[in-house]
């Protein structure tokens, strides 16, 4: 089954996702950080890669912001427009994956968001999203990024001996048959740093929920600028 109808299947019925509609606390916390910049966040141009549902293009929407989001699911996208409409909201949805070419001119956005999204691409694919988001970004223009980080991570070090992917420091969840990507620390910064000037990296742990059991995750959030 490819990954476009493995993320349809979990919006459809969700193993892991929730269905929360607010933005994620890591989010928040950034755009705390650029308003310390002294940016409006109104007005600027914001690309949310991967989507989903909404929770965090409808946050910059609200802000004022011009949004749009790019999602491989269809169901995602159904009901993140739904919402949107029901909450007049002006978001501009593309169905595509973010390992594609994107639809967008040079310079186009303020801010990119992603927000463990990317850890599903192959390499391939990551190749061509680095490459496109620096192409989107204006100059100084900011990326938030969270990924899946294997240090000290013991349910990562588990799914990738029982679970091994084709590709480095990849598993597939059994679950959900859905690939990830982990990081360590060092080939995380040496493969965003060929494209952008990463001003903020922290490791954070967290739990995510999984047929109502609770596994222990830790997580990279990465602030950069191009």
């Amino acid at each position: 089954m490819s990954q476009e109808k493995i993320w349809d299947k979990e919006y459809s019925n969700p193993v892991f996702l929730t269905k929360k509609n607010e933005p994620q606390a890591d989010v928040l916390k950034f755009v705390k950080f650029i308003k310390k910049e002294k940016i409006d966040i109104e007005n600027y141009k914001v690309l949310d890669l991967g989507s989903g549902t909404g929770r965090n293009s409808f946050y910059f929407a609200k802000l004022g912001a011009d949004v749009s989001g790019v999602e491989i699911s269809k169901t995602a996208i159904d009901l993140a427009k739904k919402q949107a409409n029901d909450e007049s909201l002006h978001i501009k949805y593309i169905k595509q994956s973010m390992g594609d070419l994107l639809p967008f001119e040079p310079n186009s956005f303020d801010l990119l968001l992603d927000v463990t999204s990317s850890n599903s691409l192959n390499e391939k694919e990551r190749e061509v999203y680095l490459s496109e988001t620096n192409r989107v970004l204006k100059k100084n223009g900011y990326f938030f990024t969270k990924a899946l980080c294997k240090e000290g991570d013991e349910n990562a070090k588990n799914l990738l001996k029982n679970f091994p992917g084709k590709e480095k420091d990849t598993y597939i969840m059994p679950e959900t048959k859905i690939i990830e990507r982990v990081w360590v620390k060092e080939d995380f910064i040496s493969t965003y740093q060929k494209y952008f000037n990463i001003i903020k990296i922290d490791k954070k742990t967290s739990y995510s929920k999984i047929n109502n059991r609770s596994y222990k995750r830790n997580f990279w959030i990465a602030y950069m600028k191009k």
